[in-house]
């Protein structure tokens, strides 16, 4: 099922963009981001997202995503986002002409956190799935849209019942730049159930 033949909608609708079956762009405004209070003490709520609505309890999301970020923090990846202090995101950050960050932040109850690990600058693609099991969150890298790496299982306590997930982009400085978004899938769920040690 393609991600474009759902009902979409935007958190933030930004002054540039395109849709059409095949892709998605997105020109980011300078000085968007998403971040709640952790450590920088400051909280930034004004990234545009492109989310499809869902009550399904298991499902995967695949996205490849493109970009030409050359700025410090520029980024672009997948989001679920249920409110403003409810939400995770996943992307590749752009840091220097060295490193980016590829990373996640997950957003409990109005605090952030943010997993990283440093790649090289000059990547300028990656794959990502995003997978759900009720209320847990599995999100996957991959270079080349089929040997999906695990980045991180995480929580989202509101995530209870109907979720709203899909793609942003932003440029958190003074900056902007151009993602894009293709081969768009929403799948059975591709992250299996857990069969180790049972829970107590």
């Amino acid at each position: 099922m393609l991600f474009t033949d759902q009902k979409l909608f935007w958190i933030r609708e930004p002054e540039k963009y395109s849709i059409s079956d095949e892709k998605i762009e997105i020109t980011t405004a300078p000085y968007t981001d998403l971040w709640q209070r952790t450590y920088y003490n400051f909280q930034n709520d004004n990234a545009p997202i492109l989310q499809a609505q869902t009550d399904e309890k298991f499902f995967s999301f695949v996205v490849k995503t493109e970009f030409n970020s050359k700025h410090r923090f520029d980024q672009c990846g997948v989001a679920v986002y249920l409110d403003s202090e409810n939400w995770l995101k996943a992307s590749i950050e752009y840091e220097n002409e060295v490193m980016q960050h590829l990373g996640s932040v997950v957003t409990n109850g109005g605090y952030s956190d943010w997993a990283t690990t440093e790649i090289d600058a000059a990547v300028k693609f990656m794959w990502y799935r995003l997978s759900r099991r009720n209320n847990d969150f599995c999100i996957e890298n991959a270079v080349d849209g089929k040997n999906f790496k695990q980045m991180r299982i995480c929580h989202l306590d509101k995530a209870t019942d109907k979720i709203s997930f899909g793609i942003y982009a932003c440029s958190p400085e003074d900056s902007s730049f151009r993602a894009t978004f293709s081969h768009m899938e929403i799948l059975e769920c591709q992250w299996k159930a857990h069969d180790g040690q049972q829970p107590d």
